[in-house]
C-alpha cells in the first residue's frame, strides 16, 4: 500500500519524464528510423527520466527542492539527465545490437548531456510546476500529504501574485510621479 501511495503522490514527476522520453522516441520515428528502433528509443530513454522525474517530485514533496524555482531543478537534472541519457546509449545499443557499450567518447558524452540537461530542466520544470498542483488539488481531500504540499502551492502562488502586484502598483506610480522628458520638436 505505501508503494501505491508514493507512485500515487510522484505521478506528476513520472509522467512528465516518461512523456520527454515518447517524445524522444517519437522525434526518432520522425527522422526516419524504424518503428521498432523508435520504440526501443521511448522505452529506454522514457523509463529512466519517468523514474528521475518521480525522484524530483519526492524530493518537492519532502520539501528538500524549492518550489518555483529553477536552480534547484537545474542543478538535480543535471547530474539526473546526463545518467538517464547514458543509461538510455547502453540500453537501446543492447537491446538493438546484443552488445552492450558507451558511446564513443564517454567523458565528452556527459558533458555534453550536462550541457543539454538546463534546456531539459526548463522543460521539465515548466511542465510540472502547471500540472502537478492540480493533480495534489485533487488528491488532497484524500491524502495528508497531497494537501500539505498542495497548500504550499498554493501560499508560494498567493506570494508571486502579491509580488507581481507591488512591482505593477510600484511601476504605475513611478509613472505617474516622473516628469515627463522635453521633446524634441521644442527647440
Amino acid at each position: 500500500m505505501q508503494l501505491f501511495r508514493l507512485a500515487r503522490l510522484t505521478l506528476p514527476g513520472l509522467a512528465v519524464g516518461f512523456i520527454a522520453g515518447v517524445l524522444a522516441g517519437g522525434l526518432a520515428a520522425f527522422v526516419g528510423q524504424p518503428a521498432g528502433w523508435a520504440l526501443v528509443s521511448a522505452l529506454t530513454l522514457g523509463v529512466p527520466l519517468a523514474l528521475l522525474g518521480a525522484g524530483y517530485t519526492m524530493l518537492l514533496i519532502q520539501g528538500r527542492v524549492r518550489l518555483g524555482g529553477f536552480a534547484p531543478a537545474a542543478l538535480y537534472w543535471l547530474i539526473a539527465f546526463p545518467l538517464a541519457r547514458m543509461l538510455h546509449e547502453i540500453l537501446t545499443r543492447f537491446i538493438l545490437t546484443g552488445e552492450p557499450g558507451l558511446p564513443p567518447d564517454p567523458l565528452g558524452f556527459l558533458v555534453y548531456q550536462g550541457v543539454v540537461s538546463a534546456g531539459f530542466a526548463i522543460g521539465f520544470i515548466w511542465l510540472h510546476e502547471r500540472t502537478a498542483p492540480l493533480y495534489w488539488q485533487r488528491l488532497a481531500e484524500h491524502d495528508p500529504t497531497a494537501r500539505t504540499v498542495y497548500l504550499r502551492y498554493a501560499e508560494h502562488a498567493r506570494m508571486a501574485f502579491e509580488a507581481k502586484e507591488r512591482r505593477r502598483q510600484a511601476t504605475s506610480r513611478y509613472r505617474k510621479t516622473a516628469k515627463p522628458k522635453a521633446s524634441s520638436s521644442a527647440r
